[in-house]
C-alpha cells in the first residue's frame, strides 16, 4: 500500500475512534449538567410549594434543560485534542503510545520510521474495540435526574400547604347595614326649624344634609368605622349648635344680661341656666317664676328682664335680646294662667279632693309645669264627685269670670267667653262635666313655650336620635345617672349587677342608678367608726361672693384658658359635669367657678 494510503486510513480511523470518545464525554455533561438542573429545579419547585406560589411549580423543571445547556457548553469548552484523545486510546488499548506517536509524526516528512509507526498505528486501530474501551457516562450520582424529576411532577400536582391564618381585619372595618335608621329622623327635621338668621338656617340645612347621606349609605352599607365616625362628628355638631347661643360677637351682651339679671334674686337660678346655655332649663325656670311669683315681685322680675333686654342691644347681641323680650312676654302670659288655674280650683270650695289640694299647694309653692299638670287633671277628677250645692258655685264662678273677659280677644282662661258660659249650662250634666274636665288637661299639657327652648329640645332630640344610631352600630354610648336630688334612687334591673343575689330588693332609699341594668333598691351599711375629718381649715367668704360668681363667664383675657366652644368629647361631658356640680355638696360661692371649669 502507498505511504499517502497508509495516511489516509490512519487519519480515517482516528477520526472515527475519536468522534466517538467526544460523544460520550459530550453525553456525560449532559447527564451531569441535567441532573444537576433538575435537583436544583426539585428543590426550587419545593420552595415554591411551601410558599404556595402553585403557578410557578411546573417551571421548575427548565432548569433541568438549562442544566442539561450548561453541562454540553462546559464539555465542548474542555474539549479533548487529537494528543489527548490519542493519548487515552493508547492507554486503552496497551499501545505504547503508538497512536500519539503517529499523531506527532503525521505532518512530518517520509521516512522508514514514520511509515513503521503509521502501519502499527493503522493495525491497532483497526482491530476490534475491547470492553471498557470508551469513557462512562453514567455515574451513580446522575440517579438524582429522574427522582428529581419525579419529584417536580409530585409537587406541582399536589395540593398547597394551608396558608396561616389571616390576621383578624381592622376593628370597624366590616361592612355594617342599617335598614331602620329612626333616630337620624331627629336630625334631619332640623332644617324645618326656624332659624334665628341665615347662618344658622344654613347650619341646620348643612346638619339635616349630612343625616339624610349618612341614612342612604347606612342602608347600602358601609363601613362600621366609618359610619361610627361620621355620626360622632354629627353629633359633635349637634351638640356645638346647642352651645352656640350668646357666644362669638353676642358672648359681651349675654355677659351684660346676665349681669342686670343678678340684681334680681328671684332670677338667680334661671340667670345660671342663661349662663350654661341651657334654654330649656332656663324657660322652665322662668314658667315657675310667672306660676309662683306675687304681682309685685313679677314687676321686679320684669323690669330686670328689661334692663337685661337694653344691656344686650347695646352690646349688640341681638338675638340673647330677642329670647329675653319673648320671656318678658311669656312671663305675663304665664302668670294669667296660673292665676286663672288657682282661681278655678279655690272656687271648688269643700268639693276640692285631698289630692288635687295637695296638688294645689305644690303648685304654689314649686310652680313647675308638672304640678300645673297635675293640678289640672286632679280638678278634671273633682268634677266628677261635686255635690250640687258646689256645682251651682262653681257655675257661678265660671258665669262671672265669663263677665270678666273680652269677648274680641283671647284671655288667660283656656276657654273663650261663649265656651265658659256654655260649660256654665251643662255643668249639672255628665257631659258638660267631662268636657270641662277634657278642656282642663288639655289646656295643662299645651303650656306657652319659647321658641328658643323648642329648639334647644328639637336639638336635644336630635343627639338622642345619634345616641340611638350609634347604639345600633355597636357603639358605647355613656349614660349619666338618673338619680333624684335627694340622692334616692327607683332603679330596676334584673339582678344580675349585685354581688349576691339574694340580698335583692333589700334595705329602703339608697344612692341613684348609675345607669347600670342592676336593681338600685338596696342601701349601703353604716360602717362602724368615728368617720374621717377634713384637716382643711376652708371658710367661706361671709362678706362679697367670690369675683365671678354672679357675671357667669366674662371673655377671655390674655394668660387665661381658650373661650372657644368645644366640639369634641368634653363638649359633650362638660353639661354633665356641670350638672354633678349642681347637685353636689359644692358650696354655693364655689360652684359657679367649678361649673365653669368643665364648660366646654
Amino acid at each position: 500500500m502507498a505511504e499517502e494510503d497508509k495516511d489516509g486510513e490512519f487519519l480515517r480511523l482516528f477520526t472515527r475512534w475519536a468522534r466517538r470518545v467526544r460523544q460520550r464525554l459530550s453525553t456525560r455533561g449532559l447527564l451531569a449538567g441535567t441532573s444537576i438542573g433538575l435537583f436544583a429545579g426539585a428543590l426550587a419547585a419545593t420552595a415554591a410549594w411551601w410558599w404556595r406560589y402553585g403557578e410557578l411549580r411546573p417551571f421548575a423543571a427548565l432548569l433541568g434543560v438549562a442544566g442539561a445547556i450548561v453541562g454540553v457548553a462546559w464539555m465542548q469548552r474542555r474539549r479533548w485534542s487529537d494528543e489527548t484523545v490519542a493519548l487515552y486510546l493508547d492507554k486503552k488499548l496497551g499501545s505504547d503510545e503508538t497512536i500519539t506517536t503517529a499523531i506527532e509524526l503525521a505532518s512530518s516528512e517520509d521516512s522508514a520510521a514514520r511509515a513503521l509507526v503509521i502501519d502499527r498505528a493503522v493495525e491497532v486501530l483497526g482491530s476490534k474495540p475491547p470492553k471498557g474501551m470508551w469513557p462512562r457516562m453514567w455515574r451513580v450520582w446522575h440517579a438524582v435526574a429522574p427522582l428529581s424529576a419525579g419529584a417536580i411532577v409530585w409537587l406541582s400536582l399536589t395540593q398547597l400547604p394551608p396558608g396561616p391564618p389571616a390576621p383578624p381585619p381592622p376593628p370597624g372595618s366590616d361592612i355594617v347595614t342599617l335598614e331602620d335608621v329612626e333616630g337620624l329622623d331627629e336630625v334631619i327635621e332640623l332644617s324645618d326649624l326656624d332659624a334665628r338668621d341665615p347662618k344658622e338656617r344654613e347650619r341646620l340645612r348643612e346638619l339635616s344634609e349630612r343625616a339624610k347621606k349618612l341614612r342612604e349609605k347606612l342602608r347600602d352599607g358601609m363601613e362600621r368605622r366609618e359610619a361610627q365616625a361620621e355620626i360622632a362628628k354629627l353629633r359633635d355638631d349637634i351638640a356645638a349648635e346647642r352651645q352656640r347661643f350668646g357666644s362669638g360677637e353676642e358672648r359681651a351682651g349675654l355677659e351684660a344680661a346676665m349681669n342686670k339679671m343678678s340684681k334680681n334674686p328671684d332670677l338667680g337660678e334661671a340667670q345660671k341656666a342663661l349662663g350654661d346655655r341651657d334654654l330649656t332649663r332656663f324657660d322652665q325656670e322662668m314658667e315657675k317664676l310667672a306660676n309662683k311669683l306675687e304681682a309685685a315681685d313679677r314687676e321686679q322680675a320684669k323690669k330686670a328682664l328689661e334692663e337685661a333686654i337694653e344691656a344686650a342691644k347695646k352690646a349688640g347681641a341681638k338675638n340673647v335680646a330677642k329670647s329675653l323680650e319673648e320671656q318678658k312676654k311669656l312671663l305675663e302670659e304665664r302668670a294669667k294662667r296660673a292665676e286663672a288655674l288657682k282661681e278655678l280650683a279655690e272656687s271648688f270650695g269643700e268639693g276640692l279632693s285631698p289630692e288635687a289640694k295637695k296638688a294645689l299647694e305644690d303648685f304654689k309653692d314649686s310652680g313647675s309645669g308638672e304640678d300645673a299638670q297635675k293640678l289640672a287633671e286632679e280638678l278634671g277628677k273633682a268634677l266628677e264627685g261635686l255635690s250640687e250645692e258646689d256645682k251651682k258655685k262653681l257655675a257661678e264662678k265660671l258665669k262671672q269670670e265669663a263677665s270678666k273677659m273680652n269677648p274680641d280677644g283671647a284671655g288667660a282662661m283656656p276657654m273663650t267667653k261663649e265656651q265658659l258660659e256654655e260649660m256654665q249650662k251643662k255643668l249639672s250634666s255628665p257631659e258638660g262635666q267631662k268636657e270641662l274636665a277634657e278642656q282642663l288637661k288639655e289646656w295643662a299639657n299645651q303650656p306657652p313655650q319659647s321658641q328658643d327652648a323648642q329648639k334647644q329640645q328639637e336639638l336635644d332630640d336630635a343627639g338622642r336620635g345619634c345616641e340611638l344610631t350609634q347604639k345600633q352600630l355597636g357603639m358605647p354610648v355613656p349614660t349619666p345617672g338618673k338619680g333624684g336630688k335627694d340622692g334616692k334612687g327607683n332603679g330596676k334591673g334584673n339582678g344580675k349587677d349585685q354581688a349576691n343575689a339574694d340580698d335583692k330588693g333589700k334595705g329602703k332609699g339608697g344612692p341613684g342608678p348609675g345607669g347600670g341594668r342592676g336593681d338600685h333598691g338596696g342601701s349601703t351599711q353604716k360602717v362602724a367608726g368615728d368617720g374621717v375629718r377634713s384637716r382643711a381649715n376652708a371658710r367661706i367668704n361671709p362678706g362679697s361672693p367670690n369675683p365671678g360668681v354672679s357675671l357667669g363667664r366674662a371673655p377671655g383675657k390674655e394668660g387665661e384658658t381658650a373661650n372657644k366652644v368645644g366640639t369634641g368629647v368634653l363638649g359633650e361631658v362638660g353639661p354633665g359635669e356641670v350638672g354633678d356640680v349642681d347637685k353636689s355638696e359644692v358650696p354655693e360661692e364655689y360652684r359657679e367657678q367649678v361649673g365653669r371649669y368643665f364648660e366646654p
